[in-house]
């Protein structure tokens, strides 16, 4: 069974950075179409930032310039870089793969993707 454990969330003050990590087991993340989502409170699950196999990028336009998606082979691991980072970012952060048949593409949607992780906060105030 495929995981996906994200880890790096934190609280930090308003223009500060983070970089969150997702961990996959049973998964090659160089083979996949991985996603960042984020859902705030109250607020509908977003796409963020998506990388495909062939190392193909796609961002929502609230956060390009500020975070960037990123992958380690050799860990086996998905990144996103986040700065400058503002009040509207705070959110629980998802990392997603999607089936290996769509791993040529690039989507921020949602229903694209089939496995999830746990979730991690973050939190920026200002």
């Amino acid at each position: 069974q495929v995981q996906l454990a994200e880890s790096g969330g934190a609280s930090v003050q308003s223009g500060g950075s983070l970089r969150l990590s997702c961990a996959a087991s049973r998964l090659t993340v160089s083979s996949a179409l991985m996603g960042w989502f984020r859902q705030a409170p109250g607020k509908a699950r977003e796409g963020v930032a998506c990388l495909n196999r062939y190392g193909s990028l796609e961002y929502a336009d609230s956060v390009k310039g500020r975070f960037t998606i990123s992958r380690d082979n050799a860990d086996n691991t998905l990144y996103l870089q986040m700065s400058d980072l503002k009040f509207e970012d705070t959110a629980m952060y998802y990392c997603a793969a999607a089936a290996s048949e769509d791993s040529s593409m690039l989507s921020l949607r949602e229903d694209r993707y089939k496995t999830w992780g746990q979730g991690t906060q973050v939190t920026v105030s200002t």
